[in-house]
Formats: C-alpha cells, structure tokens, sequence
C-alpha cells in the first residue's frame, strides 16, 4: 500500500501526520510511506530525516496523491486535495463529518472511503488509536501555560520575608480528558483548582488530582462516548448560579465543555466577564466550535472589562514536536488495525472500522452523521 502525507495547510497549524520514527516503522511493515516536502519542517522533522527513514520525498503533491492508496493528515482533506486523489482511494484524519457535508459528498461522489479519528470509539481496545485523548491530553497542559504566562501573578503559596503571597485560583470547566491535565497541570504548579463538569462521575477523578469538584444538584444530563450529548435547560441555569458565585473570586478561568454534535455551549457569559477581576485570564478552548466564553474571539487574544480572553483553536498545534509524536503514533496504530501491506481488511461490521468510517463506495455509511446532516437539511 501507497500511503501520501501532506503538509498542512490548515492556519494556525504545525502538526504533521507522520513522524520519522513511525514511517520507519510503516516502512519495514512493506508500506511506501511518500511525503510532501516541507510537511515536518514546523515540528522539527526535515525532509532528510524522512529519507533516512525510508520515505520518498515529493515537491509536487498532484502526482502523490493520484497515486496513492491511502492519504493520512491531522485536519480533514481540502476540496481541491479530494480532488486530485484518484477515485476509490481513501484517507484518515480528523473530519467532523457532520459540520462538513461539502466533504462528504466528494467523497461520496469519487468512492473514496473516508476514515475520521474522530469518531474512532472510545473502547479499551482503542486507546493507542485515540487521538481526541492524545490532543486534548497536550491542549490541557498548554491552556494552564498560556493561562499562566497572561496572568501578572505567579501560582504557588509563597512565603517571603516581604510577605506571603496567596495561591491563585483556578476554575476549570469540564474534566474531559483536556480538564483533568489543565487540573494536573494547575495543581502542580501550586494553585488552588476549583472544577466543575455536569457528568457526576468525574467527580472522583478531579478529587484524585487535588481538585474541588463543584457539584450542580440537577437532572438532565445524557452523555455517548465520554462526551455530553444533550444537556438539559434546567441544569445549565443552576450551574450558571453556582458557577457566579466562584467565577468572581477566580484568577483564570479554562472552559473546555463540547456537546457532541452541536455547537459549544455559553458557560461564562458577558455578566460574568464583568465580575471577575482586573488582570484576571479566561482561556477558552472551545472557541472553535463557538466558545463557552460569550466575549471569546476565534484565534484572538483580547481584553474586555479588564479580563485577558484567550481564544486559540489550535493548542495541540503549539507544542507540534509531542502532538505529531503522539498523532501519528495513533494514525498507525488505525492503519494497521485497518489494513495490512496489501490492502484494507474491510471488516464493516468490527466495532472500530464501523466507528470511523464516514463513506465508502459512494456511500455514506456512517449512523450519527447520517442523522445529524439530515437535521440540517
């Protein structure tokens, strides 16, 4: 099999699919591993030490692609990359087949079957091929930091002879996998870590981190595969009446709540902004499916009532060394799950091949984006 990694052209974007060390592996596993010059510049990885490792290097991605097999990427293919691909074909990448049905149906239209890491499910068995966890893992970790570096006041307890200085607080929404490093992280660097989730069950989790859960007495939270699906009117304003009271007293703030399939929804909302204090730090990592943060601004840094909002879509993409590790390591472990060196295996009815194929055949074959687009229609 013919495997095509291109440079990414997504902005702001610094991840790469495949590292030296997996193409190496790729390589003596019987794949040809072709590589667009340039695609690991951003993380360090050049096309040199792609050669040594066994892949070719192609200045022209055209001729790459039509002959490819299979074209693997972190962020989902462009119209004009679908295009060049030949017809039956496939790929793998993130995809969130559902908010791009111009996608889908250039896919449907040439036959190529189209895999999202995405929508791999979240089983035991899967883990080594969970990318969501990987990313948001390195996302968690870097929110504290931007969190930090925008704050004018350090963490820890400090005890001088000047005085002693108070730990900052932190208030964290969501203790997803991004959460709980953002816990991690926070904690480590000797803050005070208040936390808030509306699944119940991640209470025990944030207390093992040296977290204080915030606890919503309400009903009306349904959740699928680790994420809330539908959350309830009710819930949210009792959240948002616990939340007031704790947001005030917070130096940062880091939202990361996603409901699967629809937009982010708004936890801090402009009142909010403006009780909390002066020189304090929002971080919103949901900026890019809409923002929890009501004053958030997509890939903008910026101050409204005397409050620093973070909006980056992008955090795995700032520490592009581990994220392209850590990816491609997961984008492998698909493939060879998937396929052999002569070809896919095919098995539609196995759990994670049905999980996280989007198209195949001219088809759309994938349930829950089934539905979703066909709400939007």
């Amino acid at each position: 099999m013919k495997l095509a990694v291109l440079k990414e052209s997504k902005v702001p974007e610094r991840r790469v699919a495949l590292t030296p060390d997996v193409v190496k592996s790729l390589t003596k596993a019987g794949f040809t591993c072709g590589i667009e010059s340039g695609a690991g510049v951003e993380s360090g990885f050049y096309d040199n030490v792609y050669e040594d490792a066994g892949a070719i290097i192609f200045a022209d991605k055209a001729p790459m692609l039509q002959d490819a097999d299979v074209l693997l990427k972190v962020n989902a293919p462009t119209p004009d990359e679908l295009l060049l691909m030949r017809d039956g074909s496939s790929f793998i990448s993130f995809l969130y087949a559902y908010t791009v049905p111009e996608l889908v149906s250039i896919c449907v239209q040439k036959k190529i079957s189209a895999f999202a890491m995405d929508a791999v499910p979240r089983i035991s068995r899967a883990q080594k091929m969970d990318a969501l966890s990987s990313q948001a893992n390195l996302g968690g970790y870097k929110a504290v930091l931007l969190g930090a570096n925008a704050l004018g006041k350090i963490f820890p307890l400090m005890m001088t002879a000047a005085g002693t200085i108070t730990p900052a607080r932190v208030l964290i929404f969501g203790a997803g996998v991004a959460g709980l490093q953002a816990i991690a992280t926070a904690k480590r660097l000797g803050a005070v870590v208040e936390v808030t989730d509306v699944r119940p069950e991640t209470k025990e989790q944030v207390e093992s981190l040296g977290g204080r859960f915030l606890e919503v007495q309400a009903e009306g939270v349904q959740t699928e595969g680790g994420y809330a699906k539908e959350v309830s009117a009710e819930y949210l304003q009792k959240q948002k009446q616990l939340i007031t009271k704790h947001i005030a007293d917070a130096d940062i703030v880091i939202t990361t709540a996603l409901v699967i399939g629809k937009k982010a929804p708004v936890l801090v909302t402009a009142q909010m902004v403006e009780s909390m204090k002066p020189g304090s730090v929002i971080v919103d990592m949901a900026v890019e499916s809409g923002g929890n943060c009501e004053l958030s601004e997509f890939n903008r840094t910026v101050v409204k009532h005397g409050v620093t909002i973070i909006g980056e879509s992008n955090l795995p993409a700032m520490v592009p060394v581990n994220a392209s590790e850590l990816y491609a390591k997961n984008v492998s472990t698909l493939l060879l799950h998937l396929a052999n060196k002569d070809g896919f295996k095919w098995e539609l009815e196995e759990e994670v091949t049905k999980g996280s194929l989007i198209t195949h055949q001219g088809e759309l074959v994938h349930q829950f984006t089934k539905e979703i687009l066909a709400k939007k229609v």
